[in-house]
């Protein structure tokens, strides 16, 4: 999954020839999984059609306030389109679009929607050569960069006068890569490694019966995908579970046993800088699994359990530079129990959610939780779906390690 997934990509198209790359650049984005809405400038439909745009997008195609083809003129909000966008980029940006741009002209709606636009703002240049290098361009690249807009810089090529040389705008996969590296490189979590555990363990009585329990691994997931999106490299290491995810910065490493898991999570702790372990481990496995499946040949049938190795724990006494997260799932006694596996576990942070909370726990997609911190400096959240929960729990974590 692209770090664009889920992001509202406003496009907006000038009058150059460049603009027939866009179909390509709208299909990109719209693979990369983010939702795309298409302005063009009146002189850009001479180089690419509505039609195309909008069939691609799967959105209406805007190029003017009002709606040409509407006997009722309904009318284009472009401050409305200026706030649902996460990114806007123009391209291609012709040296009209940006000399305006950069002076604060606004005759026509892509022009008003850009200047309405809370969000980044990246440009594509496009023209030929002696223009791309003309002074009152430079000067307009340099003004548009002075307010905060991010170049997206043209290449070297033919050009559509049949000269070579600098002007030619960058390729729809290149533009997509630059918009992601740049996000990925000004996220907080850049270069770190976290490690998340996820889901039950499922311990053998047998080869064909277990002792688990009831959790989905919902929220280690979103816990997981709120660490990719904000740049960190994830190793998920998962016990059984429905759940799937896809992300380019996400590793999923499969696990059944609490041993297996115990296993993992050494083998990658070293090298993380942050470790949440949010899986639903086994306190208790079966002493002897039997080789075949166990008959009924009694009314009862005694298991002898013998403890599994505390991760958790071990975690906390190897730790050096790790920020080092838990979890408490509690029934009675919820914030003393908490507090006392915080510190005899020696944890950075403990996420407490109790059974008693309607809409917490396992299965569901809310969470009711409470954070603890080393310092006992304590937290408490409304039930809140487990994708804020997560996001809530990167965000204290980030406030955290860079304090």
């Amino acid at each position: 999954m692209s770090i664009l997934s889920g992001k509202n990509i406003l496009l907006g198209i000038s009058g150059g020839i460049a603009a027939y790359k866009t179909a390509s650049l709208v299909r990109l984005f719209i693979k990369s999984g983010a939702n795309v809405k298409v302005v063009l400038t009146p002189a850009a439909k001479d180089f690419i059609t509505p039609l195309t745009l909008s069939t691609l997008s799967k959105n209406p195609v805007h190029s003017s306030f009002t709606n040409e083809e509407d006997d009722n003129d309904v009318w284009t909000n472009h401050v409305d389109l200026g706030l649902w966008a996460d990114l806007m980029i123009i391209a291609p940006a012709t040296a009209n679009t940006m000399s305006k741009m950069a002076n604060g002209v606004c005759n026509n709606l892509l022009l008003a929607v850009y200047l309405s636009a809370k969000c980044p703002v990246y440009f594509a240049p496009a023209m030929d050569l002696d223009m791309y290098k003309h002074p009152s361009t430079l000067t307009s690249f340099n003004k548009l960069k002075s307010f905060g807009n991010i170049i997206i810089p043209a290449t070297s090529g033919e050009l559509a006068s049949g000269l070579v040389g600098e002007g030619r705008m960058a390729e729809p996969e290149d533009i997509v890569s630059f918009i992601e590296n740049d996000i990925l490189n000004k996220l907080p979590l850049k270069g770190k490694t976290v490690i998340i555990t996820a889901g039950p363990t499922y311990e053998a009585i047998d080869p064909v019966r277990f002792i688990g329990n009831h959790s989905s691994g919902k929220m280690g997931f979103e816990i997981a995908k709120a660490a990719a999106n904000k740049g960190s490299k994830v190793i998920l290491i998962t016990g059984p579970t429905y759940q799937t995810v896809k992300h380019s910065l996400i590793d999923v490493v499969p696990v059944v046993s609490a041993e297996n898991m115990y296993e993992a999570v050494h083998k990658y702790f070293n090298n993380s800088d942050v470790a949440i372990l949010s899986a639903a481990v086994a306190d208790f496995t079966p002493k002897e699994v039997a080789l075949n499946k166990i008959k009924k040949s009694s009314d009862t049938l005694t298991i002898e359990l013998t403890k599994t190795k505390d991760i958790l724990a071990s975690l906390g006494k190897i730790k050096k530079h790790q920020y080092l997260v838990g979890f408490a799932l509690e029934t009675n006694n919820e914030l003393e129990n908490a507090k006392g596996k915080l510190k005899r576990k020696n944890l950075n942070l403990i996420v407490l959610n109790s059974l008693n909370d309607k809409g917490a726990g396992f299965k569901g997609n809310t969470n009711k939780v409470t954070f603890i911190d080393k310092d006992e400096n304590i937290t408490a959240f409304e039930l809140k779906s487990k994708t804020e929960v997560a996001n809530d729990l990167l965000n204290r974590i980030i406030t955290q390690i860079n304090a």
